[in-house]
């Protein structure tokens, strides 16, 4: 996409690699993974002027599954990593939309949720 000139936020890959070193080792980080992961957050910051867990000048995250052959329906994402009671205020703040803001974060709640605390959806639902 970037080659074709249409913007693309800036963002860092965690490998395939690194989630098998952590299924494979009792659900242990590689060594060096979270220092790499703090490196990259802070050029992303750098790039944005934003801060992730700033109210002011919230930083978002989408969380994308991949796969060495692409499988449309297939890739779980978590959108809107970084909200929460805070930074969903300073959402506001800067669209001037509550119901946008909330409904962001309501949309990161389920998704992360689903994904990666596993929470069936249907449990949660009324009867």
């Amino acid at each position: 996409m970037t080659h074709m000139g249409l913007p693309v936020p800036p963002g860092f890959i965690i490998t395939t690699e690194a989630c098998l070193s952590y299924s494979g080792n009792k659900r242990r980080l590689p060594k060096g993974l979270m220092e790499e992961v703090q490196a990259a957050l802070k050029r992303v910051e750098e790039k944005t002027g934003k801060v992730l867990g700033s109210p002011q000048s919230p930083l978002f995250f989408s969380v994308r599954s991949g796969a060495a052959i692409s499988m449309p329906g297939m890739m779980d994402t978590i959108l809107n990593l970084g909200l929460n009671n805070e930074t969903v205020e300073g959402l506001i703040q800067i669209t001037s939309d509550g119901r946008f803001a909330y409904d962001a974060y309501r949309r990161f709640i389920q998704l992360f949720g689903k994904i990666a605390l596993e929470i069936d959806e249907r449990s949660l639902t009324r009867s």
